[in-house]
């Protein structure tokens, strides 16, 4: 779905139904079931973030263009956040590993290095059984 945004900003939730082309109430709902968590001015209207309307393209996307009911939608968004997660420690791991490396390789002698490891190749002989009926 393409963006509908034009500037950077917190928007009311009668510019945003209005900008999607849905109905105040449906960002209720959405709101009421954990879809979307706008937040709240002092005087406590839904104010809605560039994220949450990211979010919300995605919840459109699942739900005009694929047909995702709202408790699809949840179990979609609930998958994508424990992927991020996971994608974010995986990260934090591989940073950890690579400096611990680069912190041991430069704790050895600079001589030292990495040594490449020699393998012993075997090479399969062909049978002599083509030579062997021949005499």
């Amino acid at each position: 779905m393409a963006t509908k945004r034009k500037h950077k900003g917190a928007y009311m939730i009668s510019a945003v139904a209005e900008m999607y082309e849905i109905h105040p109430q449906t960002l209720r709902l959405y709101e009421r079931e954990g879809l979307l968590r706008p937040s709240r001015s002092d005087g406590n209207t839904r104010l809605y973030t560039d994220e949450d309307l990211e979010r919300l393209e995605f919840i459109l996307n699942l739900a005009r263009d694929l047909g995702v009911n709202i408790a699809g939608i949840a179990i979609v968004l609930q998958m994508r956040e424990r992927m991020e997660e996971m994608n974010r420690q995986m990260q934090g791991f591989v940073d950890y590993v690579r400096t611990e490396m680069l912190s041991r390789m430069q704790q050895q002698d600079p001589g030292a290095g990495l040594v490449p490891l020699r393998r012993t190749v075997i090479v399969p002989v062909k049978s002599s059984a083509k030579t062997a009926k021949k005499k």
